[in-house]
């Protein structure tokens, strides 16, 4: 298994500037012996997300959102920080594993925020960013620290 080295989002970027929506499939060249390899999608998508600045990335899933105490309850945590994330991450079922190191990957890399959605909700973009209560988990970078005075630093 390969980690992502680069992302060269030229391409994407030309499609999104002629107006046009691309459809990306998840593979890459290895850097090393030119193959051509399957990755794991929502690390390409996280990785694309940074690359091009993306201001939200939108993982949808089969699960509510990120649960607070799986599979002891089904209580889904609404907002962590970058590093609340980081802290929750050894615990994770396996399956969201790929998808929370993504959306950790992408806030730590200039996304502003990454939701994860129930993709079985109709309606659940919408859903997630027009209403006060939203609909499933995301995730916002570390806010900055305050000075003593109340000011960020």
């Amino acid at each position: 298994m390969g980690d992502i080295v680069g992302v060269d989002a030229g391409a994407v970027q030309a499609l999104l500037d002629d107006g046009r929506i691309p459809v990306v499939s998840s593979i890459a060249r290895s850097t090393d012996d030119d193959h051509v390899y399957n990755i794991n999608a929502d690390t390409a998508a996280a990785a694309l997300a940074a690359a091009l600045g993306a201001e939200t990335l939108m993982v949808l899933t089969d699960v509510e959102g990120l649960y607070a105490d799986w599979p002891d309850s089904d209580e889904v945590i609404s907002e962590l920080t970058a590093t609340e994330l980081e802290k929750l991450l050894p615990e994770l079922a396996s399956g969201m594993v790929p998808k929370m190191e993504g959306c950790l990957h992408a806030v730590r890399n200039g996304v502003r925020t990454a939701r994860v959605l129930d993709g079985r909700v109709q309606h659940s973009i919408l859903l997630e960013i027009f209403t006060d209560e939203g609909v499933g988990t995301m995730i916002v970078p570390d806010r900055p620290a305050r000075t003593p005075w109340g000011a960020a630093s």
